[in-house]
């Protein structure tokens, strides 16, 4: 049964995971409508349980090897209060508009990004919003942003399972995700928060990608785990899921990214996952 909403209800359900009366009954009830002059066919999920895992390399360098195939990808940066998708592809212009909507920027090679950097009058500028305004802002950008002609957009998600998680699980129509984590022996802590939530709200998994997995040593090549032993295998396994790609610490992959240059990154070892998400 539901229960009564709290005391402190501000009737934005978006920022609130209360099971409450006041709460619209049944499936998708609260999915919010794209713009009318949208066309997105899929919407794929970064996620992650905690941050500093590299989920906006895995987001940006998704969007990039599908684009390389030929697919028209687009970036939603959901992360506003520490947005990196338009520092990654060298984007310092400012978003426009018109009469159909806010129009995202498009990137060298045709990738269109939303993000709140997009939007502020100095991009360094902190925004120190609470949780609702940030949920509003998110669910802004699917329903005032015309996403044109988007085979596959994907949406780079703050870290943990909070405010802007949520109101993406509810509000858009995510076809699936992918789950970002790193070898430390806390990440099947991490996975199961990202997993459980996804669960809760009905979204499909795509797998798991294990970023900083090892680096290769410069004088013999051999391959060094620098963060120990790798639990992804083990991790999966418990929860049904695939290890999809492992990356390595990649110092020139870093500085590229840190240039604006996502675009000149190969990005051959998140080839399985691209291969998940096309077939998603």
């Amino acid at each position: 049964m539901m229960s009564q909403a709290p005391e402190t209800c501000n009737g934005n359900c978006g920022s609130c995971s209360a099971d409450c009366a006041s709460r619209k009954a049944g499936p998708g009830s609260m999915r919010e409508k794209p713009n009318p002059a949208s066309s997105v066919k899929k919407v794929i999920g970064v996620v992650s349980g905690k941050g500093g895992v590299g989920k906006s390399f895995v987001a940006g360098m998704l969007a990039v090897l599908l684009n390389r195939r030929g697919y028209h990808t687009a970036v939603l940066d959901a992360d506003i209060t520490g947005p990196s998708i338009p520092k990654m592809f060298g984007i310092h212009e400012k978003a426009t508009g018109d009469e159909k909507g806010l129009c995202p920027v498009s990137t060298g090679t045709g990738i269109d990004v939303m993000s709140i950097n997009l939007l502020l009058d100095e991009e360094s500028a902190p925004v120190v919003w609470r949780g609702p305004l940030i949920a509003g802002a998110v669910r802004q950008f699917w329903t005032d942003v015309v996403w044109k002609d988007v085979d596959f957009l994907f949406v780079d998600m703050p870290p943990g399972t909070g405010d802007v998680p949520l109101t993406v699980f509810q509000s858009i129509p995510v076809d699936g995700i992918v789950v970002v984590t790193s070898p430390q022996e806390l990440v099947s802590m991490i996975v199961s928060k990202a997993v459980g939530m996804a669960e809760m709200m009905s979204v499909p998994i795509l797998g798991i990608v294990e970023n900083m997995s090892w680096v290769r040593c410069p004088g013999c090549g051999r391959k060094i785990s620098v963060f120990g032993e790798s639990h992804a295998d083990s991790v999966a396994e418990k929860y049904g899921l695939k290890v999809l790609s492992r990356l390595p610490i990649d110092p020139e992959a870093a500085r590229a990214c840190d240039r604006g240059e996502a675009e000149k990154v190969s990005g051959e070892w998140l080839s399985a996952a691209a291969d998940a998400v096309e077939h998603a």
